[in-house]
């Protein structure tokens, strides 16, 4: 079997994530330097919001960070990655994760679950070199070398970083998240943190991995330590966020998913700011 990382998705360094954008502001990101935008929560299979997006852009690539195995079916999502890859050749990434326990009835097996929708995906003619499996743990972040091109770990450090490329190997993709609040003030950067981590901190999956990254049960407690929102959560000047991101990459890491912790309409002057600092060049 060809190794499905031998070749590597080009994202650029830096992509901004976020859990929807409008193909203006799409537009605009592509135009500060940004390699990708990356759509989170769990969008529905048909995935129709993906064109839009690549038709008011030239180079941007968009991925899904991620399409959920319960609730998005394979066959669906097959037929919606060929039909954007038609349209737009090589600027999809499907990214896909098996979500959380808590929030699904049928979630049973879930390593097993996920191994059956990717084997799905390859009957259905998706290449896995252009698709990307969420993962945390040394079990699926094995799997993401092995089955797609790579892993898109959420709600990570720089340290988790090192552990995945070490796992996965210097030839698999690597694509991590990392929230940013554009703010000099601790008190107000770990208020917005803690609001956005709130949802997380009763999710095993991300609780587990925080113990395996030696954060201990008083720090991933309700509502999250000051050492946990400060590791999840980069703020300062945007020199400062920029050295936290760049950590990333120091670590291993191919491509930073930035996620903005701000309004929509003030996302993409958040972006402005943060690009230079980045090295990003204008397009």
């Amino acid at each position: 079997m060809t190794d499905p990382a031998a070749r590597k998705p080009d994202l650029g360094r830096f992509g901004s994530f976020g859990r929807g954008v409008t193909p203006a502001q799409a537009r605009d990101i592509e135009a500060l330097g940004y390699g990708a935008v990356w759509v989170g929560g769990s969008p529905p299979a048909e995935l129709d919001w993906v064109e839009p997006i690549l038709e008011q852009t030239t180079t941007l690539q968009v991925a899904t960070g991620i399409v959920n195995i319960w609730s998005a079916p394979a066959q669906q999502v097959a037929e919606s990655f060929h039909r954007i890859e038609t349209a737009y050749p090589g600027r999809f990434l499907l990214g896909i994760g098996v979500g959380h326990p808590e929030a699904i009835s049928e979630y049973r097996r879930p390593y097993d679950a996920l191994v059956q929708y990717l084997d799905r995906l390859d009957d259905y003619g998706v290449p896995a070199d252009r698709r990307v499996l969420a993962a945390l743990g040394p079990r699926v972040l094995g799997l993401s070398a092995q089955r797609s091109a790579g892993a898109h770990p959420y709600l990570t450090t720089p340290g988790h970083t090192a552990f995945a490329r070490d796992l996965i190997g210097p030839s698999a993709f690597l694509a991590p998240e990392h929230k940013v609040v554009l703010t000099v003030d601790p008190e107000r950067a770990r208020a917005t943190g803690r609001k956005a981590l709130d949802i997380y901190l009763n999710l095993a999956n991300y609780l587990n991995n925080w113990k395996r990254l030696g954060f201990t049960d008083d720090d991933i407690a309700r509502p999250g330590s000051d050492r946990l929102v400060d590791a999840l959560v980069a703020y300062g000047t945007p020199e400062t966020i920029a050295a936290r991101l760049n950590a990333h990459h120091e670590a291993g890491a191919d491509h930073v998913a930035v996620q903005v912790l701000t309004r929509s309409e003030h996302l993409v002057p958040a972006l402005a700011e943060l690009a230079g600092p980045l090295g990003l060049s204008p397009a």
